[in-house]
This record gives C-alpha cells, sequence and structure tokens, in this order.
C-alpha cells in the first residue's frame, strides 16, 4: 500500500493535505489494523494526499489520562505536539474516537491547536462533495445494519449524524438499537476500562450493548470505533452468533461498497 510518512514529505518541501492519526489500536491490533487498511484503500482511491507520522506517533496519552495519570498523558502529549508543531500540520483525520477527542479537546491547553476531523465526518464530507460512488452489484442488498455510537464521538462530541450518513450510501436497511444518539449505551471501553478488570455487576456492558443490537435482527453491527469494535465483536462470540451477525467500521462498510475492498457479510 501507498503510504508516505511526514518526513518524506518534509524532505522534499511537500505539505499534504491531511495527516492520517492511526493511534495505537489501529497500528497494533490486527482486527483494527484492517480498519486501517480500508481507510487507507478509500484515500488512495480518492488521490487524497495524506501522510502518516509512522514511528514518530506515539498514543495520544488518553488511556493514561482516563486511569488517572496526567504525568503520563502530558509527557506524551507534550512529545506528540513537538513533533505536529515541527512538521506545521494543521488537518488531522483520525479513525479514532479516543484519539479524536483527546486531540481536539484537549491537546490545545498544552500547545496543540489543528483542525482535527473523526474520518466519520470525513467520508460524509466527501460523499457530499460527490466523490464517493458506490460500485454496482448491491453488496449490501436486503441486509440489515444497525450502528453503535461510540461515546466519545457521540456524547462527548455530539457526532451522531455522519456516520449515519455515509451507512446510508449502502443499499441496506438501517435500523436503530433501543438505546442509540444521545441514549446511546457504552460498549463497555471507555474510561480506561479496556486494559482492566471490570466491577461485579448484573451483566457485563459489552454484553447488554451486543443483546441491543441482536434484538434489531440485524445482520450487520457498524461502529466507527476500534474499542467499540473490538468490545461488540467479544459479546457476539459471547452469544456465539458470530455466523449470523457480523461487526465492521463504517470505513470498511464503505470500502466494501466502492469495491475496494472484500469482506464476508
Amino acid at each position: 500500500m501507498q503510504v508516505k510518512e511526514m518526513a518524506e514529505y518534509a524532505a522534499s518541501g511537500e505539505t499534504p493535505e491531511i495527516l492520517f492519526w492511526v493511534g495505537c489500536s489501529g497500528s497494533f491490533d490486527q482486527r483494527a489494523q484492517k480498519i486501517t487498511r480500508s481507510f487507507v484503500k478509500i484515500l488512495n482511491h480518492l488521490n487524497i494526499k495524506f501522510a502518516v507520522l509512522g514511528k514518530e506517533e506515539a498514543c495520544t496519552g488518553d488511556p493514561a489520562k482516563r486511569a488517572g495519570n496526567e504525568f503520563v498523558y502530558q509527557m506524551l502529549a507534550l512529545q506528540n505536539i513537538e513533533i505536529l508543531n515541527g512538521y506545521g500540520v494543521k488537518k488531522i483525520v483520525t479513525t479514532c474516537p479516543h484519539c479524536f477527542n483527546i486531540l481536539k479537546n484537549e491537546y490545545p491547553a498544552l500547545g496543540g491547536n489543528y483542525e482535527v476531523i473523526h474520518h466519520s465526518t470525513f467520508l460524509q464530507q466527501l460523499i457530499n462533495e460527490g466523490k464517493v460512488t458506490m460500485a454496482e452489484g448491491g453488496l449490501f442488498k436486503g441486509k440489515t445494519i444497525t450502528y453503535h455510537d461510540s461515546c466519545y464521538l457521540g456524547r462527548a462530541n455530539e457526532i451522531y449524524e455522519a456516520p449515519r450518513k455515509v451507512l446510508e450510501q449502502l443499499d441496506a436497511e438501517l435500523v436503530e438499537m433501543k438505546s442509540c444518539k444521545t441514549r446511546g449505551l457504552c460498549c463497555g471501553a471507555g474510561g480506561a476500562q479496556m486494559f482492566k478488570e471490570e466491577e461485579h455487576g448484573r451483566i457485563r456492558i459489552n454484553e447488554e450493548r451486543t443483546q441491543e443490537a441482536l434484538n434489531t435482527n440485524a445482520t450487520i453491527v457498524a461502529a466507527a470505533c476500534p474499542f467499540c469494535n473490538t468490545m461488540i465483536t467479544d459479546g457476539v462470540k459471547g452469544k456465539d452468533k458470530q455466523a449470523s451477525i457480523k461487526v465492521f467500521d463504517i470505513a470498511e462498510l464503505l470500502a466494501a461498497g466502492q469495491g475496494l475492498e472484500n469482506i464476508v457479510l
């Protein structure tokens, strides 16, 4: 895949249109890497000039901050800000709502001021501009999709319509879960919960959320967050429903709809 790093652009005196912030999940988690590849395929297909930081990209510090370690957060954030400012980065797009939220809302206090866009909004913009068209064949015809609202995308930043507008481009029926939009239910990974054992309770949060998805009778659960993707996928496996319901990121679905990606529905 053709992916240039910021250092390459800087060496040639060029400036990319956007910096794609890959994030820890998108870099190291095998499932989330597929989301990264799908998004890159869309960018390449549309000839969008973009770059990644590569090995210069560190964790945003979000998990450390949510877990209460402000020192580690600031250490990571200041390191990232120094690199971003050094390259003169203006516009950042990321596929992770956790990265999106902290880069957009908390980095400015430390001197990191950028236009930060989540990939759901970015993809919606491309659709509105007429740059994204669906391939013939009706891959999603007869399929039912339900969308899970990420906490950091939805309630934290009030982005509800962009991912739904992306899904509307697919030839499928979009149905809502009982808890959606402003009343959306967490997948169970937010606030650094992804990295610790959950507290004892009546039911695991991801299992309850998965049951809401199953209640819609949808064949596809669409997410826009690698953490949510992991938690709901685990919930589906826990219900032994892997054969009847699939979990995909909106970028994977859009890429498949354009004939750029092969996915098993």
